[in-house]
C-alpha cells in the first residue's frame, strides 16, 4: 500500500505481522511503479520481511527517463538519505537491511555508511558519480563509505556495465565490499524482465545471492 513517510515522501509498504527484519528497497531512476510494487510484495511474501520502497525524484514524477538522467545532478544526498532512513523507520523493525537498483544501488552504497542498516546489497550501483551527475548535493559513494562506518556491503556487477568499470570495482572491493561479478552482463540485467539486458539465469542467481547475504 502507498504510505507517506515522516519526510512527506510517498513509499510502498508491505507490513508482515511478526516480521523480525525490515527491508528498504530503493528503486531505479524511474522510481515507484508497478514493477517495484511487485518486487515489494514478492519479497515480503517470500521472506516474511516488512518491505518499504521510497519514491525517488519526489515531486517530479512526470519527468521522462532522459530528463531524469539530466537531473540527477540536482538531487541532494541529505534529502534522499533522509527518505531512505524514514523508510527504515516505517518498517517498524529494529533490524533493517537495504537493497537498491541502478541509481538506487548507488544510494544503497551511500546509505550503507549511515549506521542504520544491518547489511546492504547494491545491484549495479554507480561506484563513482558519472561526470554529468556531479552536483553540489551529490557526494561520491566511495568517499561516503570511507568517511562513515559502513555495514557489510555486497555489490552485484556485470562486466559489460559502463557504470561499473573494473577500476571502480577494484576500488569498491578495497573499501571492504564483497562483489559478485557476472561475465557478459550489462547494466540492469536483474530487476526488469522487459529490459533487453535482462539475463534470467544470472538474475535468479543474483537474487539468491543477495537474499542469502541480507538474511545473515
Amino acid at each position: 500500500m502507498r504510505i507517506e513517510l515522516s519526510t512527506g515522501t510517498a513509499a510502498e509498504l508491505i507490513r508482515v505481522e511478526g516480521a523480525e527484519r525490515g527491508l528498504v528497497l530503493i528503486p531505479d531512476l524511474m522510481g515507484l511503479r508497478p514493477l517495484f510494487d511487485d518486487h515489494v510484495a514478492r519479497l515480503a511474501a517470500d521472506h516474511r520481511w516488512t518491505v518499504c520502497a521510497p519514491q525517488v525524484f519526489v515531486g517530479r514524477e512526470e519527468l521522462t527517463a532522459e530528463e531524469r538522467l539530466a537531473a540527477v545532478c540536482e538531487l541532494n544526498d541529505e534529502e534522499v538519505l533522509a527518505d531512505v532512513l524514514a523508510a527504515a523507520d516505517a518498517t517498524g523493525c529494529e533490524t533493517v537491511v537495504l537493497t537498491g537498483f541502478c541509481m538506487g544501488g548507488m544510494y544503497t552504497m551511500k546509505a550503507a555508511a549511515t549506521g542504520r542498516f544491518r547489511r546492504a546489497a547494491a545491484f549495479y550501483g554507480m561506484i563513482r558519480l558519472p561526470e554529468h551527475w556531479r552536483g553540489p548535493g551529490q557526494g561520491e559513494p566511495l568517499e561516503l563509505l570511507a568517511a562513515g562506518d559502513p555495514c557489510p556491503l555486497l555489490a552485484i556487477i556485470g562486466t559489460e556495465d559502463p557504470f561499473t568499470p573494473p577500476d571502480d570495482v577494484a576500488a569498491l572491493e578495497a573499501a571492504g565490499a564483497v562483489t559478485v561479478v557476472y561475465e557478459g552482463a550489462d547494466h540492469g540485467f536483474v530487476h526488469d524482465p522487459d529490459r533487453p539486458a535482462h539475463r534470467a539465469e544470472d538474475a535468479a542467481h543474483a537474487w539468491a545471492r543477495v537474499i542469502e547475504f541480507l538474511s545473515q
